[in-house]
């Protein structure tokens, strides 16, 4: 690939994920760039660009986003309206989703130990971190919950894999769980 086809491919690459509102997958980089470029190494010479400024071009949800560097996201909470903290209720709900789905509410409320509110399971759904994913095969084919790729942005994982293992989290012998989520990543571009 010239020089010249190498740029294009960069600045076409560059203008559909600023655009993008979502994470823009290799497969719709690879349908966009020209047939002989190489959608990896084009996001990475991208990425690399960027990689010293204000935004960054990083991997989430199986695709590629800008998103505010790090170190400059803590200034910008100055001035940004951040997305609503959700309950605890719904962050317990949602890591059990996240470590044990396909899941049934029947199950998570096990797991926690306590009742699952029908307004819990409804916040993360209007919030589009969960998502129906089928019925289970048992009398009253309760309905199985899943993470969305919304979810895996919001908390900046590429993949389920890049959650933390359940050995890594950090769990208090005398109480309830006092691990972390996941941390929220950069605001979006």
């Amino acid at each position: 690939m010239s020089e010249t086809d190498q740029n294009q491919a960069l600045r076409l690459a560059e203008a559909v994920v600023f655009a993008a509102t979502q994470p823009v997958t290799p497969r719709v980089l690879a349908n966009l760039l020209p047939e002989d470029a190489d959608v990896d190494a084009v996001m990475a010479a991208l990425a690399a660009l960027y990689a010293p400024r204000g935004v960054n071009l990083v991997q989430v949800a199986g695709g590629w986003q800008f998103r505010t560097a790090p170190d400059i996201a803590p200034a910008l909470r100055k001035v940004v309206e951040l997305p609503r903290r959700l309950p605890r209720v719904a962050m317990e709900t949602l890591a059990i989703v996240a470590y044990h789905q396909p899941v049934t509410r029947t199950e998570i409320e096990e797991i926690r130990g306590a009742s699952l509110s029908q307004t819990t399971l409804d916040l993360l759904l209007e919030n589009g971190l969960v998502t129906p994913k089928g019925r289970r095969e048992t009398p009253g084919r309760p309905t199985l919950w899943g993470t969305t790729p919304a979810f895996l942005a919001q908390f900046g994982l590429n993949s389920l894999r890049d959650l933390p293992r359940r050995e890594e989290l950090l769990i208090d012998p005398s109480g309830p769980s006092t691990a972390a989520a996941p941390a929220e990543a950069g605001t979006s571009a």
